[in-house]
């Protein structure tokens, strides 16, 4: 039978102490261990899969607002049709929507796409740059998806941090802070270095399967003991 969502008790969850550079490792390490029967981030699976920065890129720009399964399914059609630069481009914009419906924002996406594809051919021989600041001058590919290819396609140091990751660090009192730009920035003074790979990936997948943003699976949770649930009203 189906729990029912109770008021988070107040007495005991105040009282745990914040999560701080020295203890959130072993919070990473105990997420680690539960992670296997997680669904991992579509863009982690396509980098995993394809090894390749271009497809991790246009993963990461069609999974934007748009549910995993969704992804899944369009990058399928995509990469079926046309995997590479040269392949994607010659496609009609009107042919690639198609491709990718129904991600969210779908017409936006394919023009941006192109864009992509014709700006990588301009300047970087149609090469996905592996540096944080040259995927920034992409138009359309914000810190995000600028932080995922670094991290996911090329595997070099950096922090990507969504409404999962910005979520999770600050429930946790890691860091104190507003939104997903300033949480990158909190979390590259505070979070060990050797965690930042797998930071995003793991935490995406834990709040997608437990830590909820209304009404967490804390009942279910292998850190319940150890989180201080800073600002969680009501949990299951």
């Amino acid at each position: 039978m189906k729990r029912a969502a109770v008021a988070n008790p107040t007495s005991s969850t105040r009282r745990r102490l914040r999560v701080t550079p020295a203890t959130v490792g072993d919070l990473i390490k105990t997420l680690r261990r539960a992670a296997p029967s997680w669904n991992a981030p579509i863009v982690t699976l396509v980098a995993a899969h394809s090894r390749d920065p271009f497809q991790t890129l246009i993963s990461c720009i069609l999974s934007l607002r748009t549910k995993d399964e969704t992804t899944a399914l369009a990058t399928k059609r995509l990469f079926e049709r046309a995997s590479t630069p040269e392949a994607m481009l010659k496609i009609p914009v009107r042919q690639l929507e198609r491709l990718i419906f129904p991600v969210g924002f779908y017409r936006t996406k394919a023009r941006v796409i192109r864009g992509i594809i014709s700006d990588l051919k301009a300047r970087y021989g149609g090469k996905v740059p592996d540096d944080l600041d040259a995927l920034l001058t992409l138009k359309g590919v914000g810190r995000k998806t600028a932080n995922l290819v670094v991290t996911e396609a090329f595997r070099k140091p950096g922090i990507c941090v969504d409404t999962h990751v910005h979520r999770i660090s600050n429930r946790w009192g890691l860091v104190e802070t507003t939104t997903p730009d300033k949480t990158e920035m909190a979390l590259r003074e505070v979070l060990p270095r050797r965690h930042w790979l797998e930071y995003n990936p793991l935490l995406v997948a834990f709040g997608q399967t437990l830590c909820h943003p209304t009404s967490p699976w804390c009942s279910r949770c292998p850190i319940e003991q150890s989180c201080p649930r800073l600002g969680v009203v009501r949990s299951r």
